[in-house]
């Protein structure tokens, strides 16, 4: 029996490292330098990797950790000095209709970090409550109301009850919001 290489399977990981990190980032330089550190992070410790056990599980606590390790990090510099990031925001258009994705980043964006993390986790990443909860190292429960607060609030922010019709682009965001898995494109 041929033992493969655990390293082999972390290409396939990446689209959904990248879109975890991108979710916690807001920023698509930065989630593509944490999904660099993550990959080059778990190369370097491939033999701490349980073979048997999920990779993608392993991947994304990775990623995690060091999200939180730059925020504490980021903490203890000064940041925007200048203004310039202050000149980047946006403000959310004055119209009704139809809830379109650019509406949905802009409310989830506002979500706070845990909330918005249980929600990727569990509704657009499709892990279990039990396989989140593992990953961020807190109860199954904790996880459960994280996203069960995060969509609340969502349907709150976004006006949304049981009647309402709203439509989606992309079958991950239709999961967070529901609290459904993703469909597979």
């Amino acid at each position: 029996m041929t033992k493969t290489d655990p390293r082999d399977g972390l290409v396939e990981h990446l689209p959904a490292l990248r879109a975890f990190a991108l979710s916690l980032t807001r920023n698509g330089a930065t989630a593509d330098d944490m999904v660099q550190d993550t990959v080059v992070k778990a190369w370097t410790n491939i033999d701490k990797f349980a073979e048997g056990t999920n990779m993608r599980a392993w991947l994304f606590t990775i990623l995690r950790n060091t999200y939180y390790s730059s925020r504490r990090k980021a903490r203890r510099e000064v940041a925007d000095v200048d203004g310039v990031f202050t000149e980047t925001l946006s403000v959310k258009p004055e119209h009704d209709g139809r809830l379109n994705l650019s509406d949905f980043r802009r409310v989830f964006e506002t979500l706070p970090d845990e909330q918005r993390e249980a929600l990727i986790l569990v509704g657009a990443s499709g892990f279990s409550y039990e396989e989140a909860a593992e990953m961020c190292g807190v109860a199954v429960g904790t996880i459960k109301s994280r996203a069960n607060r995060g969509r609340a609030r969502l349907a709150e922010l976004l006006d949304l009850n049981a009647e309402s019709a709203f439509e989606l682009t992309d079958a991950a965001t239709v999961a967070v919001v529901s609290g459904g898995a993703p469909v597979a494109p």
